[in-house]
């Protein structure tokens, strides 16, 4: 069994992939640490963004991923369903904005904020120095099999 991934859109502009493109690389960050796992992919605007951050994280602008594990008060999975590892908002305004800015393509910078958001969900962190080596290895090795080039190379995808 492979990381089940229900995804919702709140908007798709200025454009977002597909839910199946969405869940191939969940499932491929997720790996056999969350094979019989369950996630949920929000994609948002940056006003539900904007809310979010502001709820969770203490911030009054919206943000590229946002991650929230699930913890002990999540429901119990049904028998034998996925147990929820937890949930992510991507801001679609955000993403392209960025893969402008990084001239990135799209697919590329969604590609890594949807790793990069499992990734905090399995426990990974860029709090300190040696937590963001050790969380950026894994990110660029995963995208480099999913066919993304190193994704902190600014214009490697162009």
């Amino acid at each position: 069994m492979s990381l089940a991934v229900e995804v919702s859109y709140g908007t798709r502009h200025p454009w977002a992939p597909s839910a199946r493109r969405l869940a191939e690389w969940a499932r491929a960050a997720g790996g056999r640490r969350a094979a019989r796992a369950g996630l949920a992919i929000r994609v948002v605007t940056p006003a539900e963004s904007r809310r979010l951050n502001q709820a969770y994280r203490g911030k009054r602008r919206p943000t590229n991923v946002l991650s929230f594990p699930a913890g002990a008060a999540a429901p119990a999975p049904a028998a034998g369903g996925p147990a929820p590892l937890g949930d992510l908002a991507i801001c679609a305004r955000v993403v392209a904005r960025e893969a402008r800015e990084q001239r990135k393509s799209l697919a590329a910078h969604w590609a890594h904020m949807v790793v990069h958001g499992v990734l905090h969900l399995q426990g990974y962190d860029h709090a300190g120095d040696a937590d963001a080596r050790r969380m950026e290895r894994r990110e660029k090795a995963l995208l480099a099999r999913l066919g993304f080039q190193d994704p902190y190379r600014p214009g490697a995808d162009v």
